[in-house]
């Protein structure tokens, strides 16, 4: 039950496991009282050298909510005529147990389509997306605007934010890759409904103006297609399959008699 390291710690702190679980009872009283605190702490499970004069006792934690936790006690002495004290008392979570997950800052959290109703995202002051107005951003219709004495907007979208909405658009539901851009009859970019983005992505993205496309109002790829593409015509051919000869077999034929 007690692993001993090559420390090679005193005795006396390896085997005060009585006075470790009595620390560790009497941490859980502080949180769930003293008639439930006996029961929360379980087997005595190790014994782990700290240092020449530290060990630290683990027992198991039998309270609700702890699976898996163990309680860690830890005993020094100062010397070996000097008494065994109580250094630390803790719940600490072992191999299976159940501990939140890994904290991820609310700006790393944030997905796609998480935005609500009155919900704010403000842009981080670094955003690499963005870059002042005043900065040539080597877009043409960027620069009409962004120096506009007293009108132009204060950020643009820089190289590196045009490439990544680019990139994301591409590999997104309205890009060539698209099941149901492979499946239709022709692309956006000979469609009559297509809209073209100004600047230098208007060669590659635009907007569907189709209200009976699937991509109505939204970005799409000149490689993207639907079947509402605005060159599709009606088939002339009947939808039913009709053979070219057609006998009737519901008439009764019957030998001509003599005249």
């Amino acid at each position: 039950m007690n692993s001993v390291p090559t420390l090679d710690p005193p005795s006396r702190l390896v085997d005060a496991v009585d006075l470790a679980r009595s620390a560790a009872v009497e941490e859980a009283a502080a949180d769930i009282g003293h008639e439930a605190a006996a029961d929360a702490v379980g087997e005595h499970l190790d014994a782990r050298a700290e240092d020449a004069n530290a060990v630290t006792h683990y027992f198991a934690a039998r309270q609700g909510g702890y699976r898996g936790w163990r309680w860690s006690v830890t005993l020094a002495a100062a010397g070996d005529d000097e008494p065994v004290t109580v250094s630390e008392t803790v719940l600490v979570p072992g191999e299976d147990a159940l501990v939140a997950p890994v904290w991820v800052p609310w700006s790393e959290r944030v997905r796609p389509g998480d935005l609500g109703v009155g919900d704010l995202l403000p842009p981080a002051e670094d955003d690499d997306r963005l870059v002042p107005g005043y900065v040539r951003s080597d877009d043409p219709a960027v620069e009409e605007v962004a120096l506009e004495i007293g009108l132009g907007r204060t950020r643009v979208l820089s190289r590196f934010g045009r490439e990544s909405a680019a990139r994301r658009w591409h590999d997104g539901d309205r890009g060539p890759a698209a099941d149901m851009a492979r499946a239709a009859p022709a692309h956006c970019g000979t469609c009559g409904f297509f809209l073209p983005l100004a600047g230098s992505l208007r060669a590659a993205y635009g907007a569907c103006g189709n209200e009976f496309s699937p991509a109505d109002g939204a970005v799409v790829e000149v490689g993207f297609g639907c079947g509402a593409h605005s060159d599709v015509r009606p088939d002339p051919v009947s939808p039913v399959a009709v053979a070219e000869l057609v006998y009737d077999d519901g008439v009764d034929l019957e030998p001509a008699g003599p005249r």
